[in-house]
């Protein structure tokens, strides 16, 4: 619940910072409402706190359940860690530990870790046959697919 919370709150100050860079946008390429007048509008009357109900619902609903996915692929973490390695790397994740198991993978670069939200890890392990990716959907969808074609090379090979 704790990391549930986390997650909207970092979300909630992205479409914060989303809606003011829009705001000033719009101030720099010559608004009719100066700054104060359109705050006063999306505070105060019907059609302008749509803004702001929508980035609270948005944040506590939206990202923390939706953005995160578990997939499982066909195949051995331990047989085919060199293909797990490589379709991380490709998506842009690296290897930064190993615990009980478990894969972490953490993007690549600070920017990439940035527009992530600091969400970047990736854990990957051992599901009964499968191998399972968790972590955010942008990240794990990309390297499933990829681990998929790479085992799959693999096995033709």
């Amino acid at each position: 619940m704790k990391r549930y919370l986390i997650r909207s709150a970092k979300y909630f100050v992205a479409l914060c910072v989303l809606c003011a860079a829009i705001m000033l946008l719009n101030q720099l390429y010559g608004a009719t409402l100066s700054f104060s007048q359109t705050l006063y509008v999306m505070f105060h009357t019907p059609r302008g706190l749509l803004l702001p109900a929508v980035i609270v619902l948005l944040s506590l609903f939206y990202y923390p359940r939706f953005g995160f996915i578990v997939r499982d692929v066909e195949g051995d973490i331990e047989e085919h860690r060199q293909q797990i390695v490589n379709a991380l790397r490709n998506s842009g994740f690296e290897l930064r530990g190993e615990e009980d198991g478990v894969l972490i993978f953490r993007a690549g670069t600070l920017w990439r870790r940035l527009l992530m939200l600091g969400e970047d890890e990736i854990r990957v392990s051992q599901y009964g046959q499968w191998i399972r990716l968790e972590g955010i959907r942008r990240g794990v969808a990309r390297a499933a697919y990829r681990l998929e074609s790479f085992i799959e090379r693999k096995r033709n090979e």
